[in-house]
């Protein structure tokens, strides 16, 4: 019962964490806002999402953890939440090291004191959230494929 609410848990929380990053990077490339609309959706969606989405990637990354040293003795699909874990590992590792620290010099940012260099920083910042995004929707994609393929093959050796 804890495997399969495990599992249940996981896909919800992989599909929040991947569904938020793509639904920014659709909707919201920032190559077109005028400095003050950027520095504005930068700071609201740094207040609004990054507690959430730091707490949504660790317990993501843990579950898949979790799942791989419950499963990796008599599943064959463990191996996928593995790579799924290290799909969401690199993107703790790309949001400490790359997006984190351009977010905090934004942070300090107004119109007045928008530095020269400022859409370097935001590119680079758009460039390692597309990436990031890519990482999350391959690790929920890997569970997602673990978790259906097991459900296939319990049913196969139960028909």
């Amino acid at each position: 019962m804890t495997i399969k609410i495990l599992k249940f848990v996981s896909i919800i929380v992989g599909a929040l964490l991947a569904g938020t990053s793509f639904g920014i990077w659709m909707g919201l490339n920032p190559v077109n806002y005028t400095p003050a609309t950027y520095l504005e959706q930068q700071h609201n969606l740094v207040g609004a999402l990054n507690t959430l989405m730091v707490s949504l990637v660790v317990v993501e990354t843990l579950m898949t953890i979790a799942l791989f040293l419950l499963l990796r003795k008599n599943n064959a699909n463990a191996m996928l939440f593995l790579v799924a874990a290290v799909c969401f590992a690199a993107c703790i590792l790309i949001s400490r090291f790359g997006n984190l620290p351009i977010q905090n010099e934004m942070q300090s940012w107004s119109s007045v004191t928008l530095p020269d260099h400022w859409t370097l920083l935001r590119d680079k910042w758009w460039s390692l959230h597309q990436i990031r995004t890519l990482a999350e929707l391959v690790g929920l994609a890997f569970i997602t494929w673990s978790i259906v393929n097991d459900q296939e093959s319990y049913s196969s050796i139960n028909r």
